[in-house]
């Protein structure tokens, strides 16, 4: 029986929609906390290492709660062109502060992943200093998630996946298909691990230094789409034994050689940065000796256990947040 190509474009349309708008994708979050933790000293590597599959499969665990627990999806970003502030002043770095100025419900309404990040900082620093293995294990694992959010470019606008500017699609283009396709090409390892003394600069500047890479991002997937035949933009390939239509992967490198290393740069200084932080917790707590912690299943704890599941819809139905991809 012969197919119409129009019904085949329509039938696997909404397929791409739902693996092309996320955060890095699930295999990009692994990868990054996996080299996350050869960055670490040998008296916390022994100890990451142990637990290296947990570490990695839990990357994603933040995207697998965001459509059930209530205040999950907006920790995975802020949209700064969402704030109008005067030139020369700054978004409030301080929670207390920014919702003086701005209110509680705004701000959560445009995302509160810096502040957020902090949070689970100071949480981390708490289960090192009690020795709790598997709140060790799962905050470090989340923390690593939304640390490689903020250094999205996409997470830090409004115009996260360029529905205002007829780029539908781009974040996962972005974020998991060029790293998906280009990432063996990437020079990822990082040097020596960085105590950060003043966490919320860390990530306040890494924050702004995605939000800067903006412009690119947009401009350079406008000139890839001049450059390349629209009828050579897209491709279908297999996905789980299922045809899925996603960009090409002509189209994917000319718009990878025309950002010239951004998204390489960019998974970088995520890795960087979550070593550092990782680093940095341990040595707040008083550098603990991990190998004496508790035997435990880092499966037991969760985040706030209790908190996270009192905060589910309760009716079985998914929250209405950004959709992310599950690929």
């Amino acid at each position: 029986m012969k197919i119409d190509k129009k019904w085949l474009l329509l039938l696997f349309i909404p397929l791409l929609g739902s693996m092309s708008q996320g955060n890095w994708g699930f295999w990009a979050h692994r990868r990054i906390n996996r080299l996350a933790v050869f960055r670490l000293p040998a008296e916390m590597q022994v100890f990451y290492k142990q637990n290296m599959d947990f570490i990695v499969e839990e990357a994603v665990g933040p995207d697998k709660r965001r459509y059930s627990v209530v205040g999950e999806a907006e920790r995975h970003y802020i949209d700064i062109d969402s704030y109008h502030v005067p030139d020369g002043e700054v978004i409030p770095k301080e929670w207390k502060r920014a919702v003086e100025r701005f209110g509680e419900d705004s701000l959560r309404k445009h995302g509160i992943a810096p502040w957020n990040i902090e949070r689970v900082c100071f949480q981390l620093t708490e289960a090192f200093s009690k020795g709790q293995k598997s709140r060790i294990l799962r905050l470090s694992a989340d923390l690593g998630h939304y640390i490689a959010d903020i250094h999205v470019p996409l997470h830090t606008t409004r115009n996260y996946n360029g529905q205002f500017t007829d780029q539908v699609g781009i974040h996962g283009l972005w974020e998991s298909r060029l790293p998906e396709l280009f990432a063996d090409e990437y020079d990822l390892w990082i040097g020596s691990i960085v105590y950060r003394p003043f966490i919320s600069e860390a990530i306040w500047s890494a924050v702004y230094a995605s939000h800067i890479a903006c412009d690119s991002v947009f401009d350079f997937e406008r000139l890839a789409s001049k450059r390349i035949a629209a009828d050579r933009k897209y491709s279908y390939e297999s996905r789980n034994n299922i045809l899925v239509r996603t960009y090409s992967e002509s189209f994917a490198r000319e718009y990878e050689r025309l950002l010239n290393g951004q998204v390489e740069r960019r998974m970088r200084a995520a890795i960087g940065l979550i070593g550092d932080i990782w680093y940095t917790c341990w040595v707040n707590a008083g550098q603990p000796n991990l190998t004496n912690l508790e035997h435990a299943t880092p499966l037991v704890e969760g985040i706030e256990k209790k908190s996270a599941d009192t905060s589910q819809t309760g009716n079985g139905r998914p929250l209405p947040v950004r959709p992310e991809p599950d690929d």
